[in-house]
């Protein structure tokens, strides 16, 4: 009975823990896609010229390379979330 509250307590510290971690990321991440299609929005309004060729950046941007860091980042913290749902449901399992 002890191993079982200790397994639950941790599993419910390791989601808590994931979801703290996961909100600032994920906020983050959606700011810069409102903000990738608004470039995209008034870029078609525009004509494109900055997606026409040789107009356009030419490989990654610094939000693309900063999209890319919230996403690996996002996905450890649902890794811990994850972890913790496994550990909450291995204390159900153990008795």
């Amino acid at each position: 009975m002890l191993i079982n509250l200790i397994l639950w307590l941790a599993g419910v510290i390791l989601i808590v823990a994931g979801v703290m971690g996961l909100r600032r990321p994920l906020a983050r991440y959606r700011e810069l896609q409102a903000v990738d299609a608004n470039v995209q929005r008034y870029d078609a309004w525009r004509g494109g010229s900055r997606t026409a060729a040789g107009g356009g950046l030419g490989g990654a941007t610094g939000a693309d390379v900063m999209r890319h860091q919230l996403r690996s980042q996002v996905m450890r913290w649902g890794a811990l979330v994850v972890a913790g749902v496994v550990v909450v449901i291995a204390g159900f399992a153990i008795r």
